[in-house]
């Protein structure tokens, strides 16, 4: 993006109405260009090469951070936004490190979403202020909850988080586990949760080394 052209953002959503109405309020903005897909694939990349691109971190038929790693590997030019995220350490973990640049909560207001994607497409890379907070506070308790760890037969799990535990370890993905599981992907991330606040733990990997012990 050169100085003074229009930013061109790509929202990738599959709920047609959230896709239109995002794209309905970005418009009024002279600096904006909008695109919009319900799913991330080469050829709307290639087609509309947009600077900023906005993915819903709920799809149904992808998984998000899969997305926006491959994005990533393919399109490193474009700078990723994820919507609609929780201030969950292991979920902006893992897409810190799969390259995003940026993130909206549920309740962002027009205005941080106007001002995440300036800054983003300035090269910057943005986080909200209570989503900072949160993360820094998860920190500082894993920092002051000393050395010792607790084991698995140390903590009362439920035969389901027993079950997302183990196919954690086998490096599955949410998705991947909810269709094991005949469950939703919400709900298995509702587990991974109760499971890293039981366990004292903050990654995903961390669940993994548990699971093998």
């Amino acid at each position: 993006m050169t100085s003074g052209s229009a930013i061109t953002v790509a929202i990738i959503d599959d709920n047609r109405l959230v896709r239109e109405a995002l794209a309905a309020m970005l418009d009024v903005l002279t600096d904006v260009h909008v695109v919009t897909s319900a799913t991330a694939d080469t050829a709307f990349l290639t087609e509309t090469t947009p600077d900023v691109l906005l993915l819903d971190v709920g799809l149904r038929d992808q998984e998000s951070l899969n997305v926006a790693t491959a994005l990533r590997q393919n399109s490193p030019h474009v700078k990723i936004i994820i919507m609609d995220i929780i201030p969950v350490h292991e979920e902006i973990m893992e897409f810190v490190n799969a390259g995003v640049s940026g993130f909206l909560l549920k309740d962002a207001s027009f205005e941080e979403f106007v001002s995440t994607i300036r800054s983003v497409a300035a090269g910057q890379k943005v986080l909200p202020p209570r989503m900072t907070q949160s993360l820094f506070s998860q920190i500082v308790n894993a920092a002051r909850s000393g050395e010792v760890e607790p084991t698995l037969e140390d903590v009362r799990m439920t035969p389901r988080e027993s079950e997302v535990i183990a196919l954690i370890g086998e490096g599955l993905s949410n998705k991947e586990i909810a269709q094991r599981l005949e469950i939703a992907t919400h709900t298995v991330k509702s587990h991974v949760r109760n499971v890293m606040e039981k366990l004292a733990l903050h990654t995903r990997l961390q669940i993994a080394a548990y699971s093998r012990r």
